[in-house]
């Protein structure tokens, strides 16, 4: 499976909802200075290419803005 079709999956489309909630839909890197952007993706910590075997772990997975 590519990356396009990865990412337009029913299963990531469930993971990302499932982390954005986690998050509350707050940029988690903003956050850590102060500042509360609303999340926009989820994006992986430890690449995708590199590490597929993380693809769906949660603590692989953070709540960014689109600035982020």
């Amino acid at each position: 499976m590519d990356k396009e079709e990865f990412y337009q999956s029913q299963k990531w489309k469930h993971k990302r909802a499932v982390i954005l909630r986690r998050d509350m839909y707050l940029c988690q890197h903003c956050k850590r200075y102060g500042r509360t952007k609303q999340a926009t993706t989820v994006h992986h910590i430890k690449h995708l290419d590199e590490y597929p075997e993380l693809a769906f772990a949660n603590d692989n997975l953070v709540s960014l803005c689109a600035a982020c």
